[in-house]
């Protein structure tokens, strides 16, 4: 799982959740999209959570009606996006990479309801 929280002013949204949940939030650097790591639960050097939880990230909203999105990991975003529309869903974003993390598309279920799945990149071999 992860989540995404849409802000009119991130920094504003970075101070609450942080000061309220004690999340740490951070910038990512090197992305062609201003993009925040969203911390709720301690992870590994690999990225793997420490204890049970949900990380996500935060973003400048681009639109007044973008809301927050829940990503679920899948095996494979193509075999997915496949079986929502089988179901009565919609891909409203087709399959995407996120460079060196994965892939993901963006959905509706029958009633409206955005979700993602993210098809994370396999971790190389050490």
């Amino acid at each position: 799982m992860h989540f995404e929280i849409p802000a009119n002013n991130v920094e504003k949204l970075k101070a609450f959740y942080g000061n309220v949940f004690g999340w740490k939030i951070e910038k990512v650097p090197n992305m062609e999209m201003e993009y925040f790591l969203v911390s709720t639960v301690p992870t590994d050097e690999k990225g793997n959570l420490i204890r049970p939880g949900v990380n996500g990230g935060m973003y400048k909203k681009e639109k007044p009606e973008q809301k927050p999105v829940d990503y679920i990991s899948v095996e494979s975003v193509d075999e997915y996006s496949k079986k929502v529309t089988e179901q009565g869903g919609q891909i409203i974003v087709p399959k995407m990479e996120i460079p060196q993390i994965g892939w993901f598309a963006l959905a509706l279920d029958p009633e409206g309801n955005q979700i993602g799945l993210f098809e994370p990149m396999p971790m190389p071999q050490q």
